[in-house]
């Protein structure tokens, strides 16, 4: 049953833009993110009274999920370009974000995850490895080759911009 505690809502209401965004750079697509965080949100409803933790816990339900999505649909389609739209402000850093995307986009899932949670959640690789119910070897291992993967894709000079623009 769905809890209707306020605290829910207010948990709901202050972190819905920080897990969204998770959620987008685990599937690459906003329309595919927001279902997948309807669904976390919807599963920490469900065990809103025994969850101590309900930031690890959404993080955990949506990298499981993406997981299992990627499971069963196999045949996901990235796309080479990005849609057409206007730039304005910033636009160096919107197409070095685009071009940031890409990269991630075209990383197999598990390495995807494995990267998004550690450096844009900034979890620990023993958190990352419980989210993703994996052994920490396997988040090292994944995490290692994913930027592996990154540098080839975006150049060593593109991937220390980025790192010099997360600090």
């Amino acid at each position: 049953m769905a809890t209707t505690d306020p605290a829910y809502s207010e948990f709901v209401l202050s972190r819905q833009a920080r897990l969204r965004r998770v959620a987008v750079l685990l599937c690459g697509d906003p329309h595919q993110a927001e279902d997948l965080l309807q669904e976390a949100l919807i599963a920490l409803a469900e065990k809103w009274e025994k969850v101590e933790h309900p930031d690890a816990f959404v993080r955990t339900v949506l990298a499981r999920q993406r997981v299992s999505w990627w499971r069963r649909r196999r045949h996901e389609v990235i796309s080479e370009t990005v849609p057409d739209r206007g730039l304005d402000d910033g636009s160096e850093a919107r197409a070095r974000n685009d071009e940031v995307h890409r990269a991630l986009r075209a990383l197999p899932q598990r390495q995807r995850a494995a990267l998004v949670l550690r450096y844009f959640e900034d979890l620990t690789e023993a958190q990352t490895a419980e989210a993703m119910g994996v052994a920490v070897g396997t988040v090292k291992s994944l995490s290692h080759q994913a930027v592996a993967g990154l540098r080839r894709q975006l150049g060593v000079d593109s991937l220390a911009s980025m790192e010099e623009d997360q600090r």
